[in-house]
């Protein structure tokens, strides 16, 4: 199956935090939209990997995603290599991305700027011809993504375009409170974490809305860039 985006997280709810509102936009215009997970989250301080995988699998099904796969990295420990980046190939090629979006570039969690810089190697390597890959016993064909962008998490960090997502703030919020094992519950007895705070739910939320008001809209999801961005006339950035 030929996907027009491909989102990669190190973690199950990465995508759902960074861009959910964005790819649900993309979806509604027609777009094929892929998700892949490097990990099970199983370092996690709430939750279990198989709550976990029950807590994608719902959230993909609320996104309208095509497909969700899990690369079974290890959390916290997978590293930028060969071995790591030819499973990231794999999936390129598999999919045929025209857009891949991944984590962001700098970030609280260690994971997050080891798997945005996996990923990104592994978008320019899977164009290389002389790298043999195969899936189930059939060879591939080299394919690299137009253009990898990469979606803001819990740093502030400025970026250089967003996304008016203003319809899709629902469905966004929905995706992420999939993750009930995650995010804030005071009804359970797990142990608290960074990201199981009211506040951080009420912040995720916030940032929408202040990236929305920098352009005039209710929410926005903002990203970075590895390249300028191109446009055809003056009158496409209105």
């Amino acid at each position: 199956m030929k996907l027009d985006i491909l989102a990669f997280g190190a973690h199950p709810d990465d995508v759902e935090l960074g861009c959910s509102g964005t790819i649900a936009k993309e979806i509604s215009l027609g777009k094929k939209v892929g998700i892949i997970d490097l990990t099970r989250g199983e370092l996690g301080t709430r939750g279990s990997v198989e709550i976990r995988n029950s807590e994608s699998a719902k959230a993909a099904e609320i996104l309208g995603v095509s497909i969700r796969e899990n690369l079974d990295m290890r959390d916290g420990f997978f590293v930028n290599d060969e071995a790591h980046q030819m499973k990231i190939i794999q999936m390129i090629r598999k999919y045929q991305p025209e857009i891949v979006l991944c984590n962001a570039v700098d970030d609280r969690h260690i994971d997050h700027g080891k798997g945005s810089k996996l990923v990104s190697d592994a978008c320019f390597l899977s164009g290389l011809r002389q790298i043999k890959t195969e899936i189930n016993g059939e060879a591939q064909e080299a394919w690299r993504p137009k253009v990898v962008y990469h979606y803001l998490q819990w740093k502030n960090l400025e970026p250089d375009f967003v996304v008016d997502m203003s319809e899709f703030i629902d469905v966004k919020m929905k995706t992420i409170l999939a993750y009930s094992s995650q995010f804030y519950n005071p009804n359970t007895n797990e142990p608290e974490s960074p990201i199981s705070t009211e506040n951080f739910l009420d912040s995720v939320k916030y940032r929408a809305q202040d990236l929305g008001r920098i352009i005039g809209a209710e929410y926005a999801e903002g990203f970075t860039v590895e390249r300028y961005l191109a446009v055809n006339s003056l009158s496409d950035l209105l």
